[in-house]
C-alpha cells in the first residue's frame, strides 16, 4: 500500500508557510482550551476562562521547552556532549513524550502555587485533553511520513517515501493516534466528567498512556541510532513508558485509598 503524498505544507502565502505537523500542535492546544473553558463554565468548577488561559499557556511552554530537553537527553545525549548548542536548534526536529510530560508536571506546579490550588486540582483538571494534542501530533508524524513502523506483511502497511529500504511498514503513528489520541481521551474523559478522588484522573492517564504507547512500541521501528536495548525487543520508548503505568497505578491506588471527601461517588 502506498503512503498517500501529501504537502507536509498545509498553508503557503508568499514566504509564510504553515506546516502541517506545526498546525496539529495548534489544533492540541486550541482543542484542549475549548473543552476546558466549557468545564470551568460549570457550577464549583473552581476554575475561570484566565485561569484557563494561563493554563494553556504554561502546558504548551512546558510541552515545547520539556519536550525538546527530553529529546536530547533520552534520545541523542552523545550528540548533545558533542554539541551542547544543538539543544536550542528546535528546527532540526527532535521532541519526546516523556520530555514534554515532565515539563508539562513542572508546569502544573507553578500554576498550583499562582494560583493557590492543590497540585492535584491542577493536574486532574488539565489531564483528560492532553490526548487530543497527542493525537494531534502523531497524526502530524504521519503526514511528515516519520516515525514510521516496522516491516509487515499486513494488508494496511505502507511503503513510506523516507524509508530508505522501501519496504511496507506498519502505519505506528495511526496506531498511536487511535490509542494515544482517541481511545485515551473518551475514557479520561468519561472518567473525570464525575468527582474523583485527588489524584485519580492523572493516575489514570499515566496507565492509559503507558499502557497505549508500550503496545505500539511492538509495531514502531526504534530510533536508528537506538535500535533495542535489550533481548531484541525493549526500545526506549517502553523503557519510559512501563514506569508510567507502575506510578499511575500506584496513583489511583493511594487516590482511593486517601480519599477524604465528605460525599464519595462512583
Amino acid at each position: 500500500m502506498e503512503f498517500p503524498q501529501i504537502d507536509p505544507v498545509a498553508i503557503a502565502l508568499g514566504p509564510l508557510q504553515v506546516h502541517w505537523y506545526g498546525l496539529m500542535y495548534l489544533i492540541g492546544f486550541v482543542g484542549g482550551w475549548c473543552l476546558l473553558i466549557w468545564r470551568a463554565g460549570r457550577p464549583d468548577s473552581g476554575w475561570t476562562r484566565d485561569q484557563v488561559s494561563d493554563l494553556v499557556f504554561y502546558v504548551a511552554l512546558g510541552v515545547i521547552l520539556g519536550g525538546r530537553v527530553g529529546y536530547v537527553l533520552f534520545y541523542n545525549f552523545g550528540k548533545f556532549l558533542d554539541d551542547p548548542l544543538w539543544l536550542f536548534a528546535i528546527w532540526t526536529g527532535g521532541m519526546s513524550f516523556h520530555g514534554g510530560a515532565l515539563g508539562v508536571l513542572f508546569a502544573f506546579w507553578l500554576l498550583a502555587r499562582k494560583f493557590g490550588k492543590r497540585y492535584f486540582s491542577v493536574a486532574d483538571f488539565a489531564v483528560p485533553v492532553v490526548p487530543i494534542g497527542l493525537g494531534a501530533g502523531r497524526f502530524g508524524n504521519f503526514i511528515n511520513g516519520e516515525l514510521w513502523g516496522r516491516p509487515s506483511d499486513a494488508p494496511w502497511a505502507m511503503v513510506f517515501p523516507s524509508d530508505p529500504m522501501g519496504v511496507a511498514r506498519h502505519p505506528s503513528q495511526l496506531y498511536e493516534f487511535f490509542l494515544e489520541g482517541i481511545v485515551l481521551f473518551l475514557v479520561l474523559w468519561l472518567y473525570s466528567a464525575r468527582p474523583r478522588p485527588a489524584g485519580a484522573v492523572t493516575g489514570l492517564f499515566g496507565v492509559g498512556y503507558g499502557l497505549s504507547r508500550t503496545f505500539v512500541e511492538f509495531f514502531r521501528e526504534p530510533d536508528a541510532h537506538l535500535g533495542y536495548l535489550a533481548g531484541g525487543w525493549l526500545t526506549m520508548g517502553m523503557l519510559l513508558s512501563i514506569p508510567m503505568i507502575v506510578i499511575g497505578a500506584a496513583m489511583i491506588a493511594w487516590a482511593y485509598k486517601h480519599d477524604d471527601r465528605p460525599l464519595k461517588r462512583g
